[in-house]
């Protein structure tokens, strides 16, 4: 068995950027002859509260100890066959660690996610944003082996730095992620967006298209997956928000019978995978996504979801799927189809593993 070591921000089975990445094909690269570790910075009880407003000194605190481990693994880098750094391996300042792992690794694979290299930060960590090393990306795009993207935006951009890239799509476990039974709406339509705490805000963009719906005298909420603490500027629109659970999660995105998907039109964006369109029609949930960056990629407009960019494009096209169940499934069964033919698991493996062999 050769030895993978990733390196990585997030414990094993808490942020999208992994999970929906390599870290679901874990068991596969051990039944194609490769024994993964995972080291991540961020320790479980400091994901507790990382993404919380306040909690300094204990953040302070887990973060010493986080640069302590890395600079203890450093002794073991050397044993594995591929280190496989995803972001970067320290967050703060120049890439010292990043360096010194690149002299001691004999095969380094970079993973970028987002246009990370732009600087990032959600509102409850706001004091450590000029901390940050964006140079960190830049110098791994140069020195890795080989660099793993996502989208065809990033792929371009790291390709000015490193010649041996692969562009591979955030994926779904089509085993996992089973189609619902039925795209049957009942009294109050659900329509659902799933994401993170840095990410919830964009779903802020879409106020008037609701306010507009209930003027319409639509009756919807609003499902909110993985931001318990949101809340809309307006108070007129009807919503409810959970936590993201690794437990309850396809049951409760199940629940949506329209997924949205919506984005600003900024940099940051061409970064994103499409992930959450991604989640949506794999569950045979009708889609509706901005028409930016990799949504022209995942989505092929009125066949397995919908590509829109105006307010009233939004309205009239949640209008017709509440109102058109044959049109509902018809996307739904796109929409499944597309994921299982190019989203899936098992047709994205030997991507990874090409990487994992190539000698770059």
């Amino acid at each position: 068995m050769k030895e993978i070591l990733f390196i990585c921000p997030y414990p094993e089975n808490k942020a999208p950027s992994q999970r929906l990445k390599f870290e679901q094909y874990f068991d596969l690269f051990a039944e194609n002859g490769f024994n993964c570790k995972l080291k991540s910075f961020i320790s479980v009880d400091f994901w507790k509260i990382v993404y919380l407003e306040g909690y300094l000194l204990q953040k302070v605190k887990f973060t010493f100890i986080a640069y302590l481990k890395r600079l203890i693994l450093l002794f073991t880098i050397r044993k594995y066959d591929v280190v496989y750094i995803h972001l970067w391996v320290t967050p703060f300042g120049p890439p010292v660690f990043e360096f010194l792992v690149c002299i001691l690794a004999k095969k380094i694979i970079f993973d970028i996610d987002d246009m990370v290299y732009l600087g990032h930060s959600s509102s409850a960590n706001r004091f450590f944003q000029k901390l940050k090393g964006r140079y960190k990306m830049i110098y791994l795009m140069k020195k890795a082996n080989h660099v793993i993207t996502c989208t065809p935006k990033l792929d371009e951009f790291v390709r000015k730095y490193n010649a041996n890239t692969t562009d591979i799509s955030s994926t779904i476990n089509t085993e996992i992620y089973l189609p619902k039974l039925s795209t049957e709406i009942k009294n109050e339509v659900i329509l659902g967006w799933s994401g993170s705490h840095s990410t919830s805000k964009y779903l802020k963009l879409l106020e008037p298209v609701f306010i507009e719906l209930l003027e319409m005298k639509i009756n919807f909420k609003v499902l909110i997956i993985g931001d318990e603490n949101f809340q809309f500027d307006n108070k007129k629109i009807p919503f409810q928000a959970i936590k993201w659970s690794h437990e309850s999660e396809v049951e409760d995105l199940k629940k949506i019978d329209i997924g949205l998907y919506p984005l600003p039109n900024e940099a940051w964006v061409f970064g994103k995978s499409g992930l959450k369109a991604l989640q949506y029609m794999s569950l045979g949930i009708p889609t509706i996504a901005q028409a930016i960056g990799a949504n022209f990629r995942i989505i092929e407009n009125e066949i397995n979801g919908f590509l829109v960019s105006k307010n009233s494009e939004w309205v009239t096209h949640i209008n017709l799927l509440i109102k058109d169940k044959s049109l509902r499934d018809f996307i739904s069964v796109n929409g499944v189809m597309s994921v299982n033919e190019n989203y899936s698991l098992k047709t994205n493996v030997s991507k990874y593993l090409n990487v994992f062999e190539k000698n770059d």
